[in-house]
């Protein structure tokens, strides 16, 4: 709670200092706010306390998932040195946007009543649309804000339908209350509830952008700023699926003949659609569009097994997701202003011209696909694991056979690197804001991958 509360004033600090023209060091100020929130997470560590009537709960649950978007956070913020090193002074507005994105993501993993699940989903998504059309000179930038924000609304209207059924059913917006009166049966009409139940679902499934409620995700990361686009496909699919998976363990487990058909069938397609799709794609930034699309496929294996270890298994893979996304978006960012496109074509010879950074991203790349040592490796490892061992035998057929047609894109990319070309690349030079960011990044995906151990088991 003190970290949800040092970030909510961090973010009103940075707009502050937007007014007194202090750009430059308003992201000081936010990454060091960051660190702190961190910092107060840990010391919050075993604590388990309940605040405002029992709404909103920290756990160690809640802890590590907030403390996972907010080194996330910090990174994208990082990353805005150089990104917005030619801006004016009205950036600093959009750091303080992806500070309230943060307040949001950090309520959808500490909830416990469902009032406050559909707080934080209005949180996170309202900073997201600004942020999404933020190029305000670029077509394709509002149409993605616009275009999110359409697509947002019907699934907040989904999911508030969905959990005003469930109240009507159950009495209750508590999650334990509403998991003691489905494990009772004392629920009088169990066919409002399954429907409540099912928006609910639909309504996630929307933001986390799985199939069939994906086709806004790659025009909206395609159009948006490279770095909201980062920001996009790790903090808001780590809070999405965070919130899923404690709405679902907690309030829904004994429903699931109701809603494990359907899910188990999203994944499937999910997972099948957007590595697929994914073959087909000549730019980089919409590869890594129906990337996230099938990675949302794969952290569903945990909601379907909902066994004691599927919560440390999709915080697992949250975090090497999330570490891997964020360098190949920095790369990503680098490829633009090397070539001035992102296409498969512009980046060819780019791993000789620039070999750290050729390196960096075959480094990223090889943990999204899922290649061993990386960290991507060992978390679908443990996701395919945790899934066998609540005899999810087919999912995991389907995950594997789409990881092999994953590993194809992926490694597609790292080979067209190493291309030989006669391309120039532009005389740009990169901060050490940048450099941090992929080298933290870098050995993050090296690190994790190797010694996974005290990760595995952080939830207990």
């Amino acid at each position: 709670m003190n970290a949800l509360i040092l970030i909510s004033l961090l973010g009103i600090a940075v707009l502050f200092a937007g007014i007194f023209n202090l750009k430059n060091r308003s992201i000081y100020l936010a990454v060091m706010g960051l660190v702190a929130a961190v910092a107060l997470n840990i010391g919050d560590w075993g604590t388990n306390v309940s605040y405002y009537n029992n709404m909103v709960q920290f756990d160690n649950y809640a802890l590590a998932f907030s403390s996972l978007m907010t080194i996330t956070t910090a990174l994208v913020l990082l990353l805005g040195f150089h990104f917005y090193k030619n801006g004016d002074g009205s950036t600093v507005d959009l750091y303080a946007l992806m500070l309230f994105t943060l307040v949001g993501g950090i309520c959808l993993v500490s909830y416990s009543h469902l009032a406050v699940l559909f707080i934080g989903i209005e949180i996170l998504s309202i900073p997201l649309y600004i942020l999404a059309g933020s190029k305000r000179d670029s077509l394709s930038s509002n149409e993605a804000g616009m275009k999110y924000f359409l697509m947002g609304a019907f699934a907040s209207g989904f999911l508030l339908f969905g959990i005003a059924l469930v109240f009507v059913s159950t009495g209750s917006f508590h999650l334990a209350e509403i998991g003691s009166a489905i494990s009772s049966g004392s629920v009088e009409n169990k066919g409002v509830l399954s429907v409540g139940i099912l928006l609910m679902l639909a309504g996630f499934l929307f933001k986390v952008a799985a199939v069939p409620f994906h086709f806004w995700a790659p025009d909206v990361y395609e159009g948006s700023p490279t770095l909201v686009t980062g920001l996009m496909a790790t903090v808001v699919k780590t809070a999405g699926f965070g919130a899923l998976y404690k709405l679902y363990q907690g309030s829904f487990a004994n429903m699931e003949g109701i809603w494990f058909d359907a899910l188990w069938t999203v994944a499937a397609i999910t997972l099948l659609v957007g590595n697929i799709s994914a073959l087909y794609q000549k730019g980089i930034k919409r590869l890594l569009a129906y990337s996230s699309v099938s990675h949302a496929g794969y952290m569903m294996l945990a909601i379907l097994a909902l066994n004691t270890q599927a919560g440390n298994a999709i915080f697992f893979y949250s975090i090497a997701y999330s570490v891997a996304t964020v360098a190949a978006f920095a790369l990503l960012i680098a490829v633009i202003d090397l070539r001035g496109t992102d296409t498969l074509e512009a980046i060819k010879g780019l791993g000789h011209k620039k070999p750290f950074l050729g390196f960096a991203m075959s480094v990223a790349f090889l943990s999204l696909a899922g290649i061993p040592p990386m960290a991507g490796f060992m978390a679908k490892y443990y996701l395919f694991k945790t899934a066998i061992e609540m005899n999810l035998i087919w999912i995991v057929i389907v995950a594997v056979i789409s990881s092999i047609i994953g590993a194809y894109y992926y490694l597609r990319v790292i080979a067209t690197l190493y291309q030989k070309t006669d391309g120039e690349t532009n005389p740009v030079s990169f901060d050490w804001a940048f450099y941090s960011v992929v080298g933290l990044t870098l050995v993050g995906t090296l690190v994790v991958g190797l010694f996974p151990e005290q990760l595995l088991t952080i939830l207990g």
